[in-house]
């Protein structure tokens, strides 16, 4: 039996409330939806400060955050939702990608929990987890659309053809675009997490350094990513320029890099909506408030 087909023999009930569970990485989040729509709390707690100490997320350190984050996580949501654990209806948690150990924590939680409520148990893609999150920014929101999903961990464009099928049309075939912002963060001397660092500081500068076209003699598909020559080309115009003893103007490299690295998932993301006759674009993951 499919995962879909076990999901469609829960039983239905009108305005469902579930408890969503998240530790795929370095934030433990709780949230509680209604009717798949309308959010009643959302708590996150993040170690985001402890692995900045070491420039990057430290597996150990998100694991050890999550265990003793997880249950206040989870009792400041309920009491801001103004529910109790027999009023949620089903609990949903992130069961990959991410972190084993970090994925362990909240599986095992969210198993224990509906366990011993004896409500149903639905393992969520992280993937489709970002997709859905759509549907809760727009309440009227309807596949099918294309979506850009620009995390951390992954990019790719996504198309959605209903609620339950979608379609990878182009991803990643080496970093993901939110590595290549921590990279670039570091090799700046920005503190972790790069991308918001990194964004903060394109602000100040202008994009007036060339850096490569992505892809540009592949042969493959013409939605897929490579984001590894660009990080190494801004790292190369960075030690090149010290190594001369020229003082770089790290605005300038940082809002080129930016916009080399954010341009062509919009271009794609358009040029995907006009070959499939979609026409609505959705932007998920963490980078996404940088595509925007």
């Amino acid at each position: 039996m499919t995962y879909f087909e076990k999901i469609s023999k829960l039983p239905i009930k009108e305005n469902p409330i579930i408890m969503g569970i998240e530790t795929s990485c370095d934030e433990t989040a709780v949230a509680i939806i209604k009717n798949g729509r309308e959010i009643l709390a959302d708590e996150i707690i993040s170690s985001a400060t402890e692995h900045a100490k070491f420039g990057g997320v430290v597996p150990e350190i998100a694991s050890r955050t999550h265990t003793t984050a997880i249950l206040t996580a989870t009792e400041r949501a309920l009491e801001k939702a103004n529910l109790t654990l027999d009023d949620i209806d089903a609990f949903a948690v992130t069961k990959g990608a991410g972190l084993l150990g970090a994925l362990l924590v909240g599986v095992s939680f969210a198993k224990s929990l509906a366990f011993a409520c004896q409500k149903p148990l639905v393992p969520v893609s992280h993937i489709r987890g970002h997709i859905a999150a759509s549907y809760l920014a727009d309440k009227s929101l309807q596949p099918p659309f294309i979506t850009i999903l620009a995390s951390g961990g992954h990019t790719a464009i996504i198309a959605v053809k209903d609620y339950y099928n979608i379609e990878v049309l182009g991803s990643t075939l080496d970093d993901a675009v939110g590595e290549a912002f921590d990279k670039v963060a570091r090799v700046l001397g920005l503190s972790y997490p790069g991308g918001p660092n990194v964004e903060r500081l394109a602000k100040e500068g202008q994009n007036i350094i060339a850096l490569p076209k992505m892809l540009k003699n592949y042969d493959g598909g013409e939605f897929d990513f490579s984001y590894s020559g660009l990080k190494t080309a801004v790292i190369n115009y960075v030690h090149n320029q010290k190594e001369r003893g020229i003082e770089i103007n790290k605005a300038d490299v940082a809002n080129s890099f930016q916009h080399s690295a954010i341009d062509v998932l919009v271009e794609k993301a358009i040029k995907a909506t006009k070959n499939f006759g979609y026409h609505i674009i959705c932007v998920s993951g963490g980078v996404g408030a940088t595509v925007i």
